[in-house]
Parts: C-alpha cells; sequence; structure tokens
C-alpha cells in the first residue's frame, strides 16, 4: 500500500529498482532450496483487476488503458530483470511467467464470433507472449499505435527482455471463456475469474457462474504449448462451492472430487496422449481462505474446512472433507487411480 499511495503502483518505473532490491534479497537468502520461481502472479489481471494486479488507482478523467499497459510494460521489465538476476545468483533455479488461463471459443462459427476469439486470446496471451519470446509481439505493437499509448520502451528494456525469457510457464485454470462479436449481440453474458464473456450453453457452470470444462483444460495445455513450446506447471486449479457440515461432522464434496477427478484426467490426456510438457500440478487451494475475487470464505476451494463465516465468525476449526483422504491418495499414486 505504501508502494501505491507514494509511487502510484506500477505506472512508476521506479518500482522496476525495487523489484530488483527485493529478488536479489530473495533469491540471495534462498539459495539452494528453491528450484522454480514465479515473477508476477497472474501479470494478466492488470487488465481485468488493475488495482489487484498493478496497485492502479485511477484519476478521474485519466486514460485507464493507457496506464494499464504502462504498468504492464514495467512488471514485464521487472519479470525480465529478475530472470537475469536469479540466473546469475543461482544458474540451477527455473524461472516462470503466471497466466491466468482458459482458451476463449467462439460462440459460434459466424466469423465476427471467430475473430472476436482470436482477439480476447491474443490479449491474454501478450504477457506470455513477451516474457516467453523476448519482444512485443506485431499485434500489440499495432494495437498500442492504434490507441496511440507509449509504454516508455527504452533501448535498455528491449534488450533485457530480449535476453532473458522464462524457463517454464505457468498458469491457472478454472475455466474456458467464450467469445461473441459486435455482430453478435444478444448471446447471454457470464463472468468466471474476472473474464467476462458470452455463455457458454453446452457447459454447466459452478454455483458462482463459472463454466465446468475439463476438456477445455486439455485444450488450453494444447494450446499453450503449441504456441510456446516451453515446460508448462499448473499452480492453480480448482472449484469453489459452498459446503456443508453435516451433523456426524461430515463434509461430503463430491462435486469438487468430481471436478477434479475429471480435469486430473485432461491433464493426464494431455501429457500421455499430445505430448505435453508438464512440470507439475497444484491445486487452489489445499485450506478454505477467503476468497480474492469475491472476498468471501463460503467460497470454498479446500480440502480442509475452516470454521469461519464470510462475517469472520467461528471457531477457526480445521476439517477434513472427503475430498482430502480421495486427493491424499491421488498422491501417493502420482495421479494413477482416480477413482
Amino acid at each position: 500500500m505504501y508502494l501505491i499511495k507514494e509511487y502510484g503502483g506500477w505506472r512508476n518505473r521506479k518500482l522496476i529498482d525495487f523489484y530488483k532490491n527485493l529478488a536479489t534479497t530473495i533469491f540471495t537468502r534462498y539459495k539452494g532450496l528453491v528450484k522454480y520461481w514465479l515473477t508476477f502472479n497472474e501479470i494478466n489481471m492488470i487488465l481485468h483487476l488493475p488495482f489487484m494486479g498493478a496497485g492502479l488507482v485511477f484519476e478521474e478523467g485519466e486514460n485507464k488503458e493507457a496506464v494499464e499497459y504502462l504498468a504492464a510494460h514495467n512488471e514485464l521489465v521487472a519479470g525480465a530483470w529478475a530472470t537475469k538476476i536469479a540466473h546469475e545468483i543461482d544458474p540451477e533455479v527455473k524461472i516462470g511467467c503466471m497466466l491466468a488461463a482458459g482458451s476463449y471459443y467462439p460462440y459460434s462459427c459466424r466469423p465476427g464470433d471467430v475473430r472476436q476469439a482470436q482477439i480476447d486470446n491474443q490479449s491474454n496471451y501478450f504477457f506470455v507472449d513477451v516474457q516467453s519470446r523476448g519482444y512485443y509481439p506485431a499485434y500489440a505493437v499495432k494495437k498500442l499505435e492504434r490507441l496511440g499509448i507509449d509504454v516508455g520502451m527504452t533501448d535498455e528494456d528491449r534488450e533485457i527482455l530480449a535476453a532473458n525469457t522464462v524457463d517454464f510457464i505457468s498458469f491457472s485454470y478454472y475455466s474456458t471463456r467464450c467469445s461473441a462479436g459486435a455482430d453478435n449481440p444478444d448471446v447471454e453474458r457470464t463472468q468466471g475469474n474476472a473474464f467476462a464473456g458470452a455463455k457458454n450453453p453446452y457447459l454447466q457452470e459452478s454455483q458462482w457462474g463459472w463454466a465446468i470444462d475439463p476438456l477445455g483444460f486439455r485444450i488450453t495445455l494444447n494450446d499453450l504449448y503449441d504456441r510456446y513450446q516451453k515446460p508448462l506447471f499448473v499452480v492453480e486449479n480448482g472449484l469453489g462451492a459452498k459446503d456443508v457440515v453435516e451433523e456426524d461432522g461430515s463434509i461430503n464434496d463430491d462435486y469438487r472430487i468430481d471436478y477434479l477427478r475429471q480435469h486430473i484426467a485432461a491433464m493426464r490426456d494431455a501429457v500421455t496422449e499430445d505430448g505435453v510438457d508438464l512440470l507439475g500440478y497444484t491445486t487452489w487451494g489445499p485450506i478454505d481462505l477467503v476468497s480474492a475475487g469475491t472476498g468471501e470464505m463460503s467460497k470454498r476451494y479446500g480440502f480442509i474446512y475452516v470454521d469461519r463465516d464470510d462475517a469472520g465468525n467461528g471457531t477457526l476449526k480445521r476439517s477434513k472433507k472427503k475430498s482430502f483422504d480421495w486427493y491424499k491418495h491421488v498422491i501417493e499414486t502420482n495421479g494413477e487411480d482416480l477413482a
């Protein structure tokens, strides 16, 4: 909050040097202890939740999109510097970027819908395009030119970005998204993980309206691997739901088990049948906590139930849900037994 109040968040290039200091400190302290690092969590959230993604507070009349892309540029440059610093301190570590992922489908085969899906995917992948390839892709350069946005690119920025690309691509996956063109205005809309779009009529939804799409997980894995040809790491995947504590204290979250079973199976198929290079998988998350997206405790993801409600009342007692032992078994069998 101090960096936001005093410097305006990531709109200010001074944060790049602060970040370099942070990176140097933690890479030195944890040398030999931590193998995988991520620079910015869900970096593309800058365009959807700019305060959470970059500490941005806008002034009245300010060009929000220009500020968002300026902040994005500063984070991209800072991430490249962190990659350089990490490899210099410990050549054995691997540095990754992190994307809030989920492929965009066209709502129909109408060309306008297909084109909108292409645009939405480009907007989403822009950050990883830079972090993985080391330069701004042509579509992004043209977009910034059209909008008259100057991100303050310097020759040193270009050199740092080009020379310090990430070693792997990490991402969160909860659902796919659906795009409808401007010539298709009457489609029903929905929102999941801060990404608004057309409602996919072929998918069920969670209690918070997020499309449930295990096959889309496989599609997203393939899209990312085909696009970048770098190892992937799934660092978030799970189902937010309202859990009920029965009279005997049990919590029978079979819906969470079903969600994870289907998604892990789809991920396994992407690896064994499609050849995706996958470093690892972690769920969101092992224990109930307050949802970052909605501020609710009742939107639970964990295998461990925490006795606390949305108002902050409760004993904080922790209890195993049915999914706890199921997922423990999945880990013990390395995903071979999902029954």
